[in-house]
């Protein structure tokens, strides 16, 4: 893997390039990303759905400092449903994540006082063409009666199971339009939550990932219409 990871490219579109807050509910944010991570490591062939569990299929690093920690993790730890992981890995993730994205110089951390005594950080954009390249590749599909790649494609994947048409500036009629291009992307793709378990290994993973995630958003939402 090489270049901004899929966990990060969602936090990137969630949050508002000036402010530096996100845009959104900041737990279907941390759950995203956790399931973002779990679907990097899939497509690029490191864990797969097995009996019921994520397995962990080759434990050779991908080079991703966050998707390796979790890599381990799963290796070490006994075996839990895509559901477990969700959950599991969505608590300290934002951080880990905004972090790497500083170092990358991506973001800035922006260290404030409130009340004379709070911190509060805000992550305003510091580099505007990583931001500018994956909303390009997300415009490209959206308009493009083609399938495209299969990094774009799960991203399409998550912009519309946490329903982020309008971190894509897009409303009304738009947005309606959009998420229905998003859902055809993912289920071209093989993305979508209604996955056969014949299928290949990564398909029914990444599927099974992403209905994981849409149960536990809207658990902690309350069910969408």
């Amino acid at each position: 893997m090489t270049g901004v990871a899929l966990a990060e490219e969602l936090l990137l579109l969630a949050y508002d390039d000036e402010t530096g807050k996100a845009t959104m509910p900041r737990i279907s944010l941390d759950l995203g990303m956790a399931a973002a991570v779990l679907i990097e490591l899939a497509l690029a062939g490191r864990i797969a759905y097995a009996e019921g569990s994520l397995a962990v299929t080759d434990p050779a690093p991908t080079g991703e400092p966050v998707a390796d920690e979790v890599l381990a993790r799963i290796a070490a730890d006994t075996p839990h449903t895509p559901s477990s992981w969700v959950q599991r890995l969505r608590h300290g993730l934002r951080d880990r994540i905004l972090g790497d994205l500083c170092g990358q110089g991506v973001v800035r951390d922006v260290d404030e006082t409130e009340l004379g005594f709070i911190h509060v950080h805000r992550y305003p954009v510091a580099d505007a063409s990583v931001e500018a390249d994956i909303r390009r590749r997300l415009a490209a599909a959206l308009t493009s009666g083609e399938l495209p790649d299969e990094r774009t494609a799960a991203l399409a994947t998550l912009v519309a199971v946490l329903r982020m048409e309008p971190a894509l500036g897009l409303t009304g009629d738009d947005a309606r339009d959009a998420r229905r291009r998003l859902e055809e992307i993912s289920g071209g793709a093989g993305f979508s939550g209604n996955v056969s378990l014949d299928d290949s290994v990564v398909r029914p993973s990444v599927g099974l990932v992403v209905a994981a995630l849409g149960q536990a958003v809207d658990a902690a939402l309350g069910k969408r219409d």
